[in-house]
């Protein structure tokens, strides 16, 4: 079976036979595969490298939401919990995910969940115009989906914080000082931008 599966990797990561795939088809190949890719309308990317810059700061911020939701009934996960938007398609690994009042998965899977309240992007030069534009767009289809961060890891403290209200519109704040505290709504905490960036500029 491992064999088998191995030239399946194989034949889609060289795209010989086809360019487009199901998401049975996508589904397998990750679980061979040594890297993780997004799946969107039969196409397969693959994801960007993160430098260290990127990786202190989601560390950062899972540390400050593992601290502060551990009393609530919310759960952070870090990007090797795979989300799935069935509206559109999207399958994707945000940098964190936060999931409050149960995790909901989507049928006979084990590792795609579909019902994140907050999910956090940390920026790269590579993907910060997909993660503010098209992915936003995507992500906006999640039905359980409260709020988004986007923070920065290219040189500049900047937070973006869309924040969904009861009528449906989004609210943009936005925190470019490690003197600003950034107030989470869906979770009802406070996260401190010194936090966020500590180690990272500075």
């Amino acid at each position: 079976m491992r064999f088998v599966l191995s030239l399946f990797k194989l034949k889609v990561m060289n795209h010989t036979e086809k360019k487009t795939f199901s998401e049975l088809e996508y589904l397998v190949m990750e679980i061979v595969s040594s890297e993780k890719h997004e799946y969107y309308q039969g196409e397969i990317f693959s994801m960007a490298e993160a430098t260290v810059e990127h990786n202190k700061i989601v560390s950062n911020t899972l540390i400050g939401l593992g601290s502060k939701l551990s009393n609530q009934d919310c759960v952070p996960f870090t990007s090797d919990l795979r989300i799935n938007i069935q509206a559109n398609s999207l399958y994707t690994y945000p940098d964190i995910t936060v999931v409050c009042g149960g995790v909901e998965k989507l049928p006979n899977t084990f590792d795609t969940i579909i019902n994140p309240t907050l999910i956090i992007e940390v920026l790269s030069a590579s993907t910060k115009d997909y993660d503010r534009g098209t992915k936003f767009m995507l992500y906006r289809d999640i039905p359980s989906l409260k709020e988004y961060l986007v923070i920065d890891s290219t040189g500049k403290v900047h937070l973006e914080k869309f924040y969904k209200k009861e009528d449906g519109l989004w609210i943009l704040n936005e925190y470019k000082s490690t003197e600003d505290t950034v107030p989470i709504e869906s979770l009802s905490i406070e996260l401190a931008m010194a936090d966020v960036y500590r180690g990272v500029y500075g």
